[in-house]
């Protein structure tokens, strides 16, 4: 595989902008890849083994170079004989290994930091067996760093000519020869589809239904007794409510103890007939409860109820009337959210009584409200996962096994956060100094802009244009602005939402979700 810059070298848009944070750029003494060797030496025309030092990188280290057409490729990686052995541990494939002139892998840390300085295509060279030759190209490509565990986190447009040279499986297939296959209508046991020469078969995870090749849930059951035909995931109920069948890998099972609660009417609502709680009460129809009765989503899902949504609760001492709230039901269930950031559509840069208060939509972005989480997180003993993705797509998720604010009369002050678990610190879950984005403001109050009270000799929450448990300043911003191009705790200056030690990139975070369960 090769990486070439777009354009013949030269940047396109504000390529240099693009770089994670983890790199630093510097004015090279070397040249930064097989392009800018052709550039800087005219005479470094042909291919061969030159010295290139990527920006950031702390020394120089050869590459092999490949002219053709006055451009010039950094080669990354080469198979032609089986003289190399490619079977490595991690090890290997983060530092490299092989020869340039022969077969070789370039080394991941070395390809970090050489698709995070600049835009850069991949080309694939291929020769088939038959000595047939073939390209492909993508338009950018680029990996992250040893923190993301060197994750293609872009590729681009995909272009070539493998029709002439490779036999491309239709999708969700591949090339395979002798295979016991899976069916939807042989879930557990084999389609033998043996055959000397090499033909297509359902990838990993996918069955074969008829010619297709579908995710489990696709596949179906059919109960010739009733003439009914049941899809994978989903069940049907007898006429009276007493039976209910269920269709699971392509497997059907019967449950007669199925029976509707006292709360609730056996009825067909849009052509599905179940058990249906009744007006003023919510559950699956088996059990029914009182809406408004529940302290928390945790005691909604207790209830039979599994679909995420939006509910309502109604806290223990919560003098207010019932209020909603958005149910995850997703990591077992029972998760009250109260903050979620999708796409800058609300403004967070609000005043004191606003985050009191609450704003937003639920079922899309919003803050629940200081004073609802105050007697949300004061009934019991609860737990908060954060959910993130950054710029790239990528993402990750906080736990902390305990959490809890004070009242208005503390500022509404992060008085409780216990021990760290998740992938949202670079640092791993072992180390006790993980979690130090939010640990950082344990015991520290609340500020909006017109209630300063951080113990920075700054407004934090007017210069970080968002409201948090600032201390001075932050280590985490989930309410700051949301497409701000300036995102760092050093400054009094810095608008952006910030999760510290985020691996790949800690700023420019694009979706965020703060909620809560009971701790098991």
């Amino acid at each position: 595989m090769n990486g070439h810059q777009t354009g013949n070298g030269q940047q396109t848009g504000n390529g240099g902008d693009q770089t994670s944070s983890y790199f630093f750029y510097q004015s090279p003494e070397y040249p930064r890849d097989c392009e800018e060797v052709k550039d800087q030496c005219s005479s470094s025309t042909s291919s061969g083994v030159y010295l290139i030092k990527p920006d950031g990188y702390p020394k120089p280290f050869e590459v092999y170079c490949d002219s053709r057409n006055s451009e010039s490729w950094t080669v990354i990686y080469r198979r032609i004989d089986g003289s190399i052995d490619f079977n490595r541990e991690w090890d290997g494939y983060v530092v490299g290994f092989g020869f340039l002139s022969q077969e070789f892998w370039i080394g991941n840390e070395k390809l970090s930091y050489l698709t995070n300085q600049n835009k850069y295509q991949l080309l694939v060279d291929i020769t088939n067996i038959d000595g047939s030759l073939c390209y492909i190209t993508y338009n950018l490509f680029r990996i992250g760093d040893e923190y993301s565990s060197y994750k293609l986190s872009s590729v681009g447009v995909f272009s070539g000519n493998t029709s002439e040279c490779i036999h491309l499986c239709s999708d969700k297939k591949e090339p395979g020869d002798c295979t016991c296959q899976r069916t939807c209508q042989d879930p557990y046991g084999c389609h033998n589809t043996c055959n000397e020469d090499e033909t297509c078969v359902c990838s990993e995870g996918l069955y074969l239904k008829g010619e297709d090749c579908v995710p489990q849930k696709e596949c179906e059951c059919y109960d010739s007794t009733e003439g009914v035909l049941v899809t994978h995931g989903e069940f049907y109920v007898s006429p009276t409510c007493t039976t209910r069948v269920d269709c699971k890998n392509g497997q059907l099972s019967w449950d007669d103890s199925y029976t509707c609660s006292p709360n609730a009417t056996c009825e067909e609502r849009g052509n599905v007939r179940q058990c249906y709680c009744n007006t003023g009460h919510i559950g699956n129809g088996v059990i029914c409860t009182l809406l408004g009765s529940h302290a928390d989503c945790q005691e909604i899902y207790d209830s039979g109820v599994e679909d995420s949504g939006i509910y309502t609760i109604s806290p223990s001492s919560w003098p207010g009337s019932p209020f909603t709230v958005y149910c995850n039901m997703t990591d077992g269930g029972g998760w009250t959210t109260f903050q979620r950031r999708v796409d800058g559509t609300v403004d967070f840069y609000r005043n004191w009584a606003s985050y009191k208060e609450g704003f937003g939509f639920p079922d899309h972005e919003f803050w629940l409200g200081n004073e609802k989480l105050y007697y949300l997180t004061n009934q019991k003993r609860y737990t908060i996962r954060i959910d993130l993705i950054n710029e790239f797509g990528s993402p990750y998720y906080a736990k902390f096994d305990f959490f809890r604010i004070t009242g208005e009369t503390d500022k509404y002050r992060l008085s409780e956060l216990g021990s760290y678990s998740g992938t949202a610190d670079f640092l791993g879950s072992s180390d006790p100094n993980a979690g130090h984005a939010l640990t950082w403001h344990r015991n520290y109050q609340f500020s909006t802009h017109d209630q300063d009270n951080d113990v920075s000799n700054c407004n934090c929450a007017a210069y970080h244009h968002g409201a948090w448990w600032y201390r001075n300043c932050h280590r985490s911003n989930l309410n700051g602005d949301y497409n701000s191009t300036i995102c760092t705790y050093y400054s009094c200056s810095s608008p952006g939402i910030r999760w510290n030690y985020l691996p790949g990139n800690e700023c420019s975070i694009k979706f965020t979700e703060m909620k809560i369960r009971p701790s098991q």
